[in-house]
């Protein structure tokens, strides 16, 4: 799946980043700089993805 950074403006003026593609906190870091960029954020909402992408990490480190 590609990695994709979806910013919308509001007409009030309001954004919102959404990241879709990413696993675990990479999606954090991916839209930081924007996130910044824009102002204060107000709100954040953790996707499915998120999750998925700790279990992944989690089942590789006990393989190791």
């Amino acid at each position: 799946m590609n990695k994709i950074i979806e910013i919308v403006v509001s007409p009030k003026g309001d954004t919102t980043v959404t990241t879709k593609g990413f696993a675990g906190s990479e999606c954090q870091q991916a839209s930081r700089s924007l996130e910044s960029a824009l102002g204060n954020r107000t709100s954040e909402q953790i996707t499915a993805e998120f999750h998925q992408g700790h279990q992944t990490r989690q089942s590789n480190e006990q393989r190791t």
